[in-house]
């Protein structure tokens, strides 16, 4: 006969009662229903094994004379699984409970939950036992689901800039990013250029904005789809391209029917985020009643980027604005550099461009309501804060987008509009003006021509 296999003989088995009879209360490292028990340690007394001549009567007779004596801490020693070299092993450690007038259980030091008690069965019925435990538990693993629920948060704690006093503007995030639309071929835009060369005017807008001076790096691309209506041609030869997936993976623009019969066109236009290499650093100009002057220009570079382009030189009698708060020293350490002292935020307010048209042309802010918003500050004495792009991590203690210490920020005070100094490098020597227009989405255009600084 094969030793492995076990003889179908009677045992004592462990039988779970009470909390503990639910099979997902208690892990396989504890003992349950049907594990035989092969061996009982009661105090200091000598351990009593298995077979138990008498069953689960003569055990309850060894249990209740050590209760008697006042022996309750029991070490049971258990074996799960058939007899052989693999059986499984494991202990009890627990304290003797009486049950009624002569009726003992256990329950377990370590989880008072579990609570067990002993049964008469036979080797056939613990294996048996423990294979439908097994089974139950699979079976409860496959129907077992993670279910989701809502967390509630404390958005306007936590974008406090009192609660991360390195965050600089709680206002607006610090990713940074511009829309490319892909470039229209016709008056009818009913053609555009692909994925891949919309992708490059991305990549042509980065390069040149870094070698024009703009502190920026990239961070990445993405395409982005944006939603249209479509009819007439461009519609006949757009819809249903969809249902060959393959042709749309370079388009600029596809279409579909939806179920009212609407052609509906989607134009992919390709976001591109970078960041300033320095990281964004606030600037606090705070006003004095007799400031007439910020002491500052600004000007824009033609990828729309707006910049400080001069600063006022040192007046010992009547100290500009930007001389208090540290601005000119951070201009000249830029100058110094070859960079542009770019303006991200006034006010918290986002002041980088943000698409390119479909026609070329790119969205962004007019240097000229820009200083009539700053002039307004100085006239009615309300301090402000801007944020500039630093282009080295070390200047000023910039760390990549996060503040260590405040950039010199005393009080400022705006100056009045005073007459722009004489250019000091070939971009202030850039002297044009600005033609508005009302293009479809074109809140203006460069012309062949650049603004000229302009003062606050």
């Amino acid at each position: 006969m094969d030793k492995s296999q076990p003889s179908d003989g009677p045992v004592v088995a462990i039988e779970s009662i009470g909390s503990g009879s639910k099979i997902e209360d208690f892990g396989p490292d504890m003992v349950q229903s049907g594990d035989v028990i092969e061996e009982i340690r009661i105090s200091g007394s000598p351990p009593v094994k298995a077979p138990f001549k008498g069953g689960k009567a003569a055990l309850q007779k060894i249990l209740h004379a050590a209760f008697k004596r006042g022996d309750t801490s029991v070490v049971v020693t258990i074996r799960r699984g058939p007899m052989g070299p693999e059986t499984e092993r494991k202990e009890l450690q627990a304290c003797l409970v009486l049950q009624g007038k002569k009726n003992y259980i256990l329950r377990s030091v370590y989880d008072p939950n579990h609570v067990v008690g002993f049964a008469d069965r036979t080797e056939s019925e613990c294996l048996e036992l423990q294979g439908s435990r097994s089974t139950r538990l699979v079976s409860e693993l496959t129907k077992a689901h993670v279910q989701d629920g809502f967390a509630t948060y404390p958005w306007e704690k936590k974008m406090n800039s009192k609660t991360f006093p390195n965050y600089n503007h709680p206002v607006g995030s610090s990713f940074l990013s511009i829309l490319v639309l892909p470039k229209a071929l016709d008056s009818t835009s009913s053609r555009y250029n692909t994925i891949e060369e919309t992708m490059g005017q991305a990549h042509s807008w980065l390069l040149s904005s870094r070698k024009s001076g703009v502190p920026i790096a990239f961070v990445n691309i993405q395409t982005e789809a944006l939603l249209t209506k479509i009819s007439g041609e461009t519609a006949s030869a757009t819809v249903n391209c969809i249902n060959d997936l393959s042709n749309i993976t370079n388009l600029s623009l596809y279409g579909f029917e939806d179920y009212h019969g609407v052609d509906l066109g989607v134009v992919k236009a390709v976001r591109l985020w970078y960041r300033a290499t320095g990281g964004e650093v606030p600037i606090e100009i705070k006003l004095n009643h007799h400031d007439t002057r910020l002491g500052f220009a600004v000007s824009r570079t033609d990828e729309g980027f707006v910049y400080i382009s001069s600063v006022e030189e040192d007046n010992k009698e009547d100290e500009a604005p930007s001389t208090r708060c540290g601005l000119r020293d951070l201009y000249k350490q830029a100058k110094s550099a070859s960079q542009f002292l770019v303006i991200s935020r006034i006010a918290h307010e986002k002041v980088l461009p943000w698409m390119v048209c479909s026609n070329g042309s790119i969205r962004c802010y007019d240097t000229i309501s820009l200083s009539q918003k700053l002039s307004l500050h100085r006239k009615a004495l309300l301090p402000f804060s801007i944020h500039v792009l630093l282009w080295d991590m070390n200047v000023n203690g910039g760390v990549d987008g996060m503040r260590t210490d405040s950039v010199p920020a005393t009080s400022a005070e705006e100056p009045a509009e005073s007459v722009p100094e004489p250019p000091s490098n070939e971009l202030e020597e850039e002297v044009g003006s600005m033609e508005r227009e009302s293009i479809g989405d074109v809140s203006f255009r460069f012309e062949d021509v650049v603004l000229p600084s302009s003062w606050v």
